[in-house]
């Protein structure tokens, strides 16, 4: 592997990382509290555990495509390939 599909990987798992700190300030401020509710938590309520998974599915989905795309588009300009080429 080179390293410029190395760094495209990077990249992505940056966006992860990204993407879960963009969901912990969203849900802070929406639920007020610092943690969204785990599935299994007894005192959260079936309202409380879906909420927080449309969000974060929406937020994880969001920032994996834009680091996503713009990596490649980077990608691109550094080594003139398309990466899933």
């Amino acid at each position: 592997m080179n390293v410029n599909k190395l760094m495209y990987m990077l990249v992505g798992v940056l966006g992860g990382l990204l993407a879960s700190a963009v969901f912990n300030k969203v849900w802070g401020r929406f639920a007020g509290t610092e943690e969204a509710p785990d599935p299994t938590d007894r005192k959260a309520t079936w309202g409380e555990v879906l909420l927080a998974a449309t969000i974060q599915g929406a937020i994880f989905g969001l920032v994996k495509a834009a680091v996503d795309r713009g990596g490649a588009v980077g990608y691109k300009k550094v080594t003139g390939e398309w990466p899933d080429d």
